[in-house]
């Protein structure tokens, strides 16, 4: 009677863990944090590539609204501008940096980028590093990619991106603290058709920065992977939104998909997963 009992209790649990598993938009750890931890993000220093739109200029209203010292970077000044005027907070957005910054330009361009940054704010440096920057192009079989487009994505997505980490990790190394959020993408866990390039960059890129906090984790430096699945925005897409088309996929809004990113971050939670795709996440644990 007690197995009996026992084996009745089992079921329930794991029928109500599935419930939830299907119905969330997170990996388990990250959703058992439910809240930003304010202290972890209040007066430290952010800094954000591409944060003229999308996911990038949704992390920063948020950040600013948890009084964060921000520094924005994107290509587009201009648009830069537009988001910094829009910030309210602490510091912003009087105390906002604008840093125009293009991740292809080269390491010189990278480290006068780096330099800057680690000068804004007088007395300290950069606390968080958001890679949120990226670069995809239309879909096309791995067949069909052309060497153009191979070299695009992989400058932005990979070489930019650890260029920018490499010049930035000595100043962080030296005050013994620092954490980079990396925004990769589901397509660098379970590659889709269509997406061969993209996902390619993007498992280089959790292969670097899984190995980066291998290395450095006990030096102060912490590395917290984001890998978000089909995410809706309403002002462009970046390499982690998808586009507004009608379709039968169900997608985490992009606040939603910022909120969680910046817990995972303030938990220093290592990797974690945003999706309401439940195949997504099966096979991300798999």
């Amino acid at each position: 009677m007690l197995s009996l009992f026992i084996s009745l209790f089992l079921t329930i649990v794991l029928s109500a863990l599935t419930f939830k598993f299907v119905i969330s938009d997170g990996d388990f750890t990250l959703l058992s944090k439910r809240h930003v931890k304010r202290e972890e993000i209040e007066d430290k220093v952010v800094w954000i590539t591409g944060a003229s739109r999308g996911i990038g200029e949704i992390l920063a209203k948020r950040l600013a609204s948890l009084g964060a010292k921000l520094i924005l970077s994107a290509r587009n000044e201009t648009e830069l501008e537009r988001v910094r005027k829009q910030l309210t907070g602490k510091h912003a957005p009087e105390q906002v940096k604008i840093l125009p910054l293009d991740l292809t330009s080269g390491e010189d361009a990278l480290k006068e980028a780096v330099d800057k940054a680690e000068s804004f704010f007088p007395g300290v440096g950069v606390d968080y590093m958001f890679h949120n920057a990226a670069y995809e192009r239309p879909k096309t079989t791995a067949l069909d990619v052309t060497e153009e487009s191979l070299k695009a994505t992989f400058n932005v997505n990979v070489f930019g991106t650890i260029s920018l980490t490499r010049l930035l990790t000595p100043f962080m190394l030296r005050r013994g603290r620092g954490h980079f959020v990396v925004m990769s993408s589901a397509a660098g866990k379970t590659p889709a058709p269509g997406q061969a390039v993209y996902s390619a960059s993007k498992y280089a890129l959790n292969g670097y920065f899984h190995t980066l906090r291998s290395e450095l984790c006990q030096k102060g430096i912490k590395v917290t992977v984001v890998c978000p699945g089909p995410v809706v925005t309403s002002n462009g897409s970046g390499a982690t939104t998808s586009t507004t088309k009608v379709s039968s996929e169900k997608r985490v809004p992009a606040e939603r998909c910022a909120e969680l990113t910046i817990i995972a971050a303030s938990h220093g939670l290592k990797e974690v997963w945003i999706s309401c795709q439940p195949v997504l996440a099966v096979m991300y644990l798999i």
